[in-house]
Formats: C-alpha cells, structure tokens, sequence
C-alpha cells in the first residue's frame, strides 16, 4: 500500500508537538489522583533509579507534568491491590522501569528471546540447580529481598563493593529480567521485593501475536512522542532495528503514522491524532530520567542542547555539574541547573546554574523571543520553590560556591 506523501514540518513546530504528546507543553492541570493516572498512561514507562538527589527517578517526571502531587497516588499504582489491578508493574524495558501491564505482556517476546543471550547462557550454565533453589525459596516463602533469598539458602554474601555480588543475587536478577520473579514491591530502602509472576502480574487479555505485541510497542513510543525518528522509537522501550522497521511499516500502512521531514532533524513519524498547540507555555525542572531527556540524539536534534547527566562522569570532566536538570520555558530549554536536595537542613540547594545558548539555526523570530537572563532566573526561582515545596523542603538556598553564568542573576 502507497504512503501519505511527506509532509515537511518545521523544527519548531515539531518541539510543540513533542512537548505536548509529553503533557508539558502548557500550563500544569489540578495534581489529582486521575490526573497522575492519565499522565502514567500518557507517558507508558517511569524509568526506575535507585538516584535520590532530590527523589526517586520515577517520581520526578510526574512533577514536571503536574506539580506538587501526592507520590501515594503514584505508589499506589504500582502496589500490592486489595481490590483491583496493579496499574503499573515493574520489568525491564527502557532499562528498568515502571511500565503499564499490557506493556509487560507486550515483552513477553523479548524476555523469551533474552534467555538464549550470552549472558543468560553464562548464568545459568553456571546455577541451573541455583536458580531452581531460588524459586523454590520465593515460592514457599512469598515475597522476598534478594538479602532474604540469600539467607534462606545459606550463601555467604561476598564483601568488596556494591557491584561484588553473590552468584545467588546475580542469579535473582536474571531471573527477574526474563520474567521468572516479579517486583512485588520496593522496600523503604528501595530494595525489590521478589515474588512469582503470576501473584504480582496482572494476567493479560488474551494471547497475542509476537508481531502485534511489537506493534504495539511502537505505537505506544510513537504517541508518548508524538513525533520521532526510527532512533527515538526504538530507544523508547529498547527495540532493535529488526522490530521496530517492519511495525512502522504496518502502523504507516494502517493509518497510525505518517511521515514527515524536519529541516536539520532528518526523517520522522507523525503519530496519527498527535496534537499541536499554537505555541508552548510550559514550564518545567526536567530530571536526568525522564522520558523527554533520556534519549540524548533526540534532545539535541530538537532543543539543540548537547546535554549529559554528570552523575557518570568524574568529577574534573562534569560541565554543568552531578546531577542536571535541563529548564523548559515555553518551547526551548534555556538553562540548567544542578539541585540537591538537603534534607537533614531542610532546604533545596542549587550548585550550579548555567544559561544555555541560543542554538544555532533558529530563526529570527525565534531569536527575538529567546528569553533574557532575568526572565529566566525569575522563571527558575518560582519552579525552584514548587520543587522545594513538594519535597518537603523550607528554602531554596544557593550554594556559596555555585558555578554559572545564572548563579549572579538568581542571587
């Protein structure tokens, strides 16, 4: 079947898009319960990150969207229900992530096809007999932390480091990937909680095709951006090229995707019923982990900003800090900032903030309504004390030795 001629749409034009298939192109609507439901929905994945600078990874993008939310509304979600549903479950997918069930099930290829993957082979070459002892643990036990497994079956946890584990919890986590344990919960000290898949998943509708369950897949990454590149669709969910080609040759057959050209961005996919405001009004904190930033050649072909997170880089070749948050206004990302949160003082502090270029190519229009410094900083100061509001915090306070072009502005 013939494709939709191409329709070239501007750079602009496609940031509006994107911003509002993410929820963050205006103004942020009442934080209720439903509202953190259709934004869950909305998105199809919270990345999960034991990080906690200011809060957990998963929590953060909500924030961007809604403000200063109850996280029990969202905890809920994700939670053992006495009546109901899990709304979300916990599996690898955009590394690991809360994803909705249906997405669970929509792996359920891939978990099978991880299994013949070497390091699968090497695992359970080496504790076949292991990991059958580890089930047996979790099924007689109900659920458990890696710790407790460890316990049950007498393993001696191996000193020298974080990543210096047994073979028992090496074995744990495979098995969680490939979908033979399930996160029944996390512990206040954001450990997982293991349990047997069919006492946490919610069971699926029916059974499905592995190509319809790949559909799916894109599809749901294609409506989370609005508008992507064949990189952005794969990165959303991890997909390699072999999947993701072929479903995006079925959803421009059925109508679901349409193709288009964005000058200095390359070849996209509209998402059939994507909306796009007039313009952007948004404004937002975004985390390292959320899913507007974390596929890094779709934030600098967009918003033309080269960004890394500072967290895996040392300390002497970080340019913007540890941990940074690029600053929606509008339609473009105009500065960063590196936050921490300090509990045991009580206040947010701010170590570096930084203005970020105009990037090259905008036009002139866009460059007369590039915001000023001081628009900026009051900008950043008022999404500043939401955050440290929700947080719990009292203060925003600027660190002594803050670094940056804004830092003189915000004083």
């Amino acid at each position: 079947m013939a494709h939709a001629s191409t329709e070239t749409i501007s750079l602009a034009r496609a940031r509006r898009i994107a911003l509002a298939a993410q929820g963050l192109a205006g103004p942020r609507p009442a934080p209720t319960r439903a509202a953190v439901v259709r934004t869950v929905e909305r998105l199809g994945l919270l990345q999960v990150d034991s990080v906690n600078i200011l809060a957990r990874a998963h929590r953060l993008p909500l924030h961007s969207r809604l403000g200063a939310y109850d996280t029990a509304d969202l905890d809920r979600l994700s939670s053992p229900q006495r009546r109901g549903r899990r709304r979300l479950v916990e599996c690898w997918a955009h590394e690991a992530s809360l994803v909705p069930p249906e997405v669970y099930h929509d792996l359920a290829w891939w978990r099978e096809a991880s299994r013949t993957r070497p390091w699968a082979v090497h695992r359970f070459d080496a504790g076949e007999t292991l990991a059958g002892e580890i089930l047996a643990v979790v099924r007689d036990r109900g659920p458990s932390t890696s710790r407790e497994i460890e316990d049950a079956l007498g393993v001696e946890r191996p000193g020298g480091g974080w990543w210096n584990h047994s073979d028992a919890r090496r074995l744990i986590e495979a098995l969680f990937i490939l979908g033979e344990l399930a996160c029944f919960e996390r512990t206040a000290s954001f450990e997982r909680r293991y349990d047997l898949p069919e006492r946490v998943i919610p069971p699926a509708d029916g059974p499905r095709s592995t190509e319809d369950a790949q559909r799916d897949l894109v599809l749901r990454s294609a409506r989370a951006h609005g508008i992507a590149t064949v990189r952005c669709l794969r990165d959303y969910y991890r997909l390699r090229a072999d999947v993701v080609l072929p479903a995006v040759e079925r959803l421009l057959e059925e109508g679901e995707l349409a193709p288009v050209t964005v000058p200095g961005w390359g070849r996209a996919y509209l998402a059939a019923g994507a909306r796009e405001p007039r313009r952007a009004s948004g404004r937002a904190l975004l985390a390292p982990f959320d899913p507007l930033v974390f596929e890094r050649s779709r934030l600098l072909g967009l918003f033309g900003m080269h960004y890394r997170i500072g967290i895996y880089t040392p300390a002497e070749q970080r340019t913007h800090g540890y941990y940074v948050l690029p600053f929606l206004l509008g339609d473009e990302l105009v500065a960063r900032v590196d936050l921490k949160a300090d509990r045991r003082a009580g206040v947010l502090v701010l170590r570096e903030a930084h203005l970020e270029p105009v990037p090259a190519g905008r036009s002139r229009r866009e460059l007369a309504a590039w915001p000023s410094p001081v628009r900026v900083a009051a900008e950043l100061v008022a999404e500043l004390a939401t955050m440290a509001e929700w947080l719990g915090l009292a203060d925003v306070v600027v660190d002594p030795d803050a670094r940056g072009d804004l830092v003189s502005h915000l004083s």
